[in-house]
């Protein structure tokens, strides 16, 4: 899963993205409203974190602008203001929850959990099922059967990916962005490696379910007809 920060305080940004990645979330960082925005229409991201104060364009303004362009991610808004105006404008403006700050690290990552859980395709992500195939988030574990193997973060992600969006075409853009991140110099033959390793892990498996290839297009997940 991956979380957008939008914070312009680098250091409190890095201890975002340090906490969130320590608890096996992709986070990428953006210093302002502006870019925020851009990052957030690019529709990767599975919740934003976004402050209020920001340069160039505030956070009520980008969630407005989100919202307008019908982008539904779950945003929880970060801000040291308390007044009970300003969480009101923030809800009101189309954020779903709005955290004070200090807030500590477990209250973030529950309220982290809870937007993610919003999105039907996430709801059940601790434990994915397709076909013969059990993928586990907590033990980044791949299982068919009595065979099981342990994937790597990158493996484990696009492996989720596809089990989340069965039968659907994954692109390649697609995956190069939601498991190297927006601004990452990755390119499509880091893409064809991981998608190899995971082919070789469901032939150790014995997995009935392949990794198909569209091409020019990208893959997806052929199930066995029954």
């Amino acid at each position: 899963m991956r979380v957008l920060i939008v914070e312009d305080e680098v250091r409190l940004a890095a201890t975002l993205q340090d906490l969130l990645e320590m608890d096996g979330y992709a986070a990428d960082v953006c210093h302002d409203g502006e870019s925020g925005l851009d990052n957030a229409l690019t529709n990767i991201y599975d919740v934003v974190l976004l402050d209020v104060m920001l340069p160039r364009m505030d956070g009520f303004t980008v969630v407005r602008q989100l919202r307008a362009a019908g982008c539904a991610v779950p945003v929880l808004m970060l801000t040291a203001r308390s007044e009970v105006t300003d969480r009101v404008t923030g809800l009101d403006s189309g954020a779903d929850y709005y955290l004070t700050k200090p807030f500590e690290p477990r209250e973030l990552l529950a309220c982290v959990r809870a937007l993610a859980r919003r999105q039907p395709e996430l709801r059940s992500t601790d434990l994915l099922r397709c076909g013969d195939l059990t993928l586990e988030k907590s033990s980044f574990t791949l299982s068919c059967g009595e065979r099981s193997v342990r994937l790597s973060r990158k493996e484990y992600d696009m492996m989720e990916l596809l089990m989340l969006n069965q039968k659907v075409v994954i692109t390649k853009e697609k995956l190069l962005v939601k498991i190297w991140g927006y601004e990452s110099d990755a390119e499509d033959n880091n893409v064809e490696v991981y998608v190899s390793f995971l082919r070789k892990k469901l032939e150790h498996l014995r997995s009935q379910v392949k990794i198909k290839t569209i091409r020019m297009v990208g893959y997806c997940l052929e199930l066995p007809e029954n």
